[in-house]
């Protein structure tokens, strides 16, 4: 009797299209922010918080969904993310309090995109690869997350002017149900250690928190987070404020989107071939090159167009080259939950920069002192990623 097994196509394929729901459903929160303030009579900072909560809440569940999925199998973990983060989308459409929105649109989705999200899809993608395609592998299937902020933000934002908000989260809460069975095709858990000393969690988790080099992306990728969580967040609401469309922010993230594609695909084809912490020390300092001249340019929709093109190639292109240099460096045993510690950090800063976003608009009435800040942390990140050392790690050398 044979059995069937799934090919590498197919793993990549199930893990684009749920990364594509997940990443995309969750990308379109911010083109709510404005019209359920205006509807609910709320500040700005209110729904922000939601969303760095969405962020916060993510990152803290991520080391402990990837610790369950490389030890009980990554579909189990998918099928009940998924499920956690469609109960949070579906049961905002009741959001009539603060706390009700910060439990659902934050503590739910944050938890649910933590079992369907990057860190577990990209670990199952990177296992069924080899390590010389890796990156590229991560590319394409990060790439389905990318198209999903393409194709969801503008779909949410036809859905919010159709039908209104409440019952646009119950249509995109039905539709990130598709996630559900498309975890079959991912199932499975890390290769066992027959090293004759196999490595336990604990000591993979001491091995990676005393490699500097570990913490420097670390240190890094809590940038990414805080410039792709205040971006999403506010961008509409923004071009809203210059005195643009909405149509046009659900556009320009929707632009994001589809050139993160591009984006994604050519990082993770220049990681299999070029240093990784190289790239990424070029992708950071690009994106605080292009949102100085976005700040300084006078806005109008060719500006907020070129800029999401431009940040769109700047955006998911990290997080191939950081999944497969976490991978290069530490092995593929505690690949899930290594990747998960890593974005914690990520997350951390996307719960600063959705937060501080709303919270800085209040105050100030203006995000300029954001885009500032964004500007120079993107400058700090380009620094700390030269230092790092992508060599695989001794005890892996010594196994070669």
């Amino acid at each position: 009797m044979t059995t069937w097994r799934i090919g590498p196509a197919t793993i990549i394929a199930c893990g684009g299209i749920i990364l594509l729901l997940s990443f995309g459903i969750r990308s379109s929160f911010g083109i709510f922010l404005q019209p359920i303030s205006i509807d609910m009579n709320w500040s700005r900072e209110i729904f922000a918080f939601s969303i760095a909560l969405q962020n916060l809440f993510w990152g803290v569940s991520q080391p402990f969904a990837g610790m369950i999925a490389d030890k009980y199998g990554t579909g189990r973990v998918i099928v009940v993310g998924g499920l956690i983060f469609a109960a949070g989308t579906l049961l905002m459409a009741y959001a009539t309090t603060p706390l009700f929105a910060h439990v659902t649109a934050g503590i739910f989705v944050g938890v649910g995109i933590s079992g369907c999200g990057f860190s577990i899809v990209l670990a199952a993608v990177g296992r069924a690869v080899p390590a010389e395609r890796r990156a590229i592998a991560l590319g394409i299937a990060s790439a389905g997350g990318s198209f999903g902020m393409f194709a969801m933000v503008p779909l949410g934002q036809a859905f919010l002017q159709e039908y209104g908000w409440s019952t646009s989260f119950l249509l995109l809460g039905s539709i990130s149900l598709i996630m559900v069975p498309l975890a079959a095709a991912l199932a499975g858990k890390p290769p066992a250690d027959t090293s004759a000393e196999p490595q336990t969690v604990r000591e993979s988790l001491r091995e990676a928190a005393g490699h500097s080099s570990f913490l420097f992306l670390n240190a890094g990728y809590f940038v990414c987070g805080f410039h792709v969580a205040f971006i999403a967040t506010h961008l509409p609401s923004y071009v809203i404020d210059l005195g643009l469309t909405a149509e046009l922010g659900a556009w320009a993230l929707g632009l994001i989107g589809l050139m993160n594609v591009i984006g994604a695909l050519f990082a993770g084809a220049l990681g299999d071939k070029f240093s990784k912490k190289y790239l990424l020390s070029s992708l950071y300092l690009g994106r605080s090159i292009v949102i100085t001249v976005f700040v300084l340019t006078p806005p109008s929709v060719a500006s907020v167009l070129i800029f999401s093109a431009a940040m769109g190639l700047l955006w998911l292109s990290t997080v191939p080259l950081t999944s497969a240099l976490v991978m290069q460096m530490f092995g593929l045993k505690h690949a899930s939950m290594l990747l998960g510690i890593v974005f914690l950090t990520h997350q951390l800063g996307s719960f600063t920069g959705a937060w501080l976003g709303g919270y800085l608009f209040d105050l100030t009435g203006s995000y300029d002192a954001v885009w500032w800040v964004s500007i120079a942390l993107g400058i700090a990140s380009s620094i700390l990623h030269w230092p790092i050392d992508e060599r695989p790690i001794g005890r892996l050398a010594t196994a070669r």
